[in-house]
């Protein structure tokens, strides 16, 4: 066991090791953490979530509010969203049995926890049972604490924190790291 270990230990710094000599960079994510090329699994990672790529999905949820990523929340909670659209946050949201079926295949193939996007996996930590907001996740409420409510809340151009896109310029790409945050009517914010 020791000696498979090690073996697969200097494969993996040998791919490192050609990559940094051919140029390439780590950095650090948003967290300051160093930018692992390999996720835990061995295998190459990436890094924020995946960008919506289902065109009903994007459609049908898009047209009330922002599509988010399936990696935010993990399977159990897009189930039961999903089993609930008749009272989705006080709205029905009703859909037909076949479109429900194929955006709830879509959430759950790409939810937090089933695919290698290191914000997803972030998100879902210590999140419970099956959350069903996002911006009640422990993750989510660590990274947005110190932004005050006139930047939000007061500030027309965003209204909440769920609408992630009003200050994520790259949120349809599945990035949000906060380098890039823009908040409407005050720019980059630094916390």
């Amino acid at each position: 066991m020791q000696q498979r270990y090690q073996k697969s230990h200097l494969a993996r710094l040998a791919v490192v090791a050609a990559l940094t000599l051919s140029g390439f960079q780590v950095q650090a994510d948003d967290d300051g953490d160093e930018r692992s090329i390999f996720s835990r699994w061995g295998v190459f990672s990436s890094y924020g979530v995946a960008p919506v790529e289902d065109q009903l999905y994007r459609e049908e949820c898009g047209s009330c509010h922002m599509a988010y990523p399936a990696g935010f929340l993990p399977p159990q909670s897009w189930e039961k969203l999903m089993s609930g659209l008749g009272n989705h946050f006080g709205e029905n949201a009703e859909l037909a049995a076949e479109d429900r079926q194929q955006i709830l295949n879509y959430l759950l193939d790409n939810a937090a926890g089933r695919t290698d996007y290191r914000l997803s996996n972030k998100m879902i930590r210590n999140a419970g049972a099956a959350p069903l907001r996002i911006t009640e996740l422990p993750y989510f409420r660590h990274k947005h604490r110190e932004i005050p409510r006139r930047m939000i809340k007061d500030n027309p151009a965003v209204g909440s924190l769920s609408q992630c896109n009003a200050c994520h310029g790259d949120a349809e790409k599945g990035r949000y790291d906060e380098d890039s945050v823009r908040i409407p009517g005050y720019g980059r914010y630094e916390d």
